[in-house]
């Protein structure tokens, strides 16, 4: 625990040098980060997006971060991780250990950083969202706390010295996630995670950079017709491919 509070100081400074680090809707964070149960849920890019979410709601209020197996295999980044406040889960066992764990920490008023996608896009596009966040908000009580992180790069992913946006929206409050009738959990789900999706690209939408705005529209959307490029003519493809 101590080693928290001697890390994060670090980290922190770390960070700012490496990136340009902008924070966007802090006020929705501080709205609902007052020792309620709170699950805050991101779009996952980069493995240091966790450390970009801590660095930016420095409160010096530990948050549970759930983190992926895989990334504790290596006994630096684990023990890294572990002082930021990760704990690990097997994704591919139906871990309930953890998330009972996880659950307890977020009843009693700590945040959680959950990643709902389970893995990372690598490009900025969000994918397929799982129901683990959703279950554990349930069954804490949570509020549940939509996180965009935006990389100002061409391809969306990270690069040392770019700029970072990490955006939070408004809460879905907790009494939205409770699912009362057993019987259509499905469809309550599928609701939730609608929602969730909806409010995930609202916030790219309004905040993302103009160097990538059109490689990261969700899928099957196109952008403004006074935005696309024209189809190449005879002769002039490689210029402009190059545009």
């Amino acid at each position: 625990m101590l080693l928290y509070w001697i890390i994060l100081p670090i980290v922190w400074v770390l960070a700012r040098l490496l990136w340009r680090i902008e924070v966007v809707g802090m006020e929705h964070y501080k709205a609902v980060r007052d020792g309620r149960a709170l699950v805050i849920v991101c779009n996952h890019i980069a493995n240091l997006d966790p450390v970009f979410i801590a660095v930016a709601v420095t409160d010096w209020r530990r948050m549970t971060i759930l983190a992926k197996e895989e990334l504790f295999k290596n006994p630096l980044i684990g023990w890294f991780l572990r002082c930021m406040g990760a704990v690990a889960i097997d994704r591919g066992k139906g871990d309930t250990t953890t998330l009972e764990q996880v659950t307890g920490d977020c009843r009693k008023g700590r945040a959680v950083l959950i990643f709902p996608e389970g893995t990372r896009t690598k490009n900025g596009k969000l994918g397929n969202l799982k129901s683990g966040a959703f279950v554990i908000a349930g069954a804490a009580g949570a509020d549940m706390l939509p996180c965009r992180i935006i990389y100002n790069t061409r391809d969306g992913r990270l690069r040392l010295f770019c700029r970072i946006r990490i955006v939070f929206g408004p809460a879905i409050p907790a009494g939205e996630l409770q699912i009362t009738d057993a019987t259509h959990k499905v469809a309550a789900l599928r609701h939730m995670k609608k929602r969730l999706r909806e409010s995930l690209e609202a916030l790219l939408a309004a905040n993302d950079f103009p160097i990538h705005t059109a490689e990261l529209a969700p899928a099957g959307e196109q952008p403004p017709a006074a935005q696309r490029q024209p189809a190449p003519e005879s002769g002039n493809t490689a210029q402009n491919e190059g545009a």
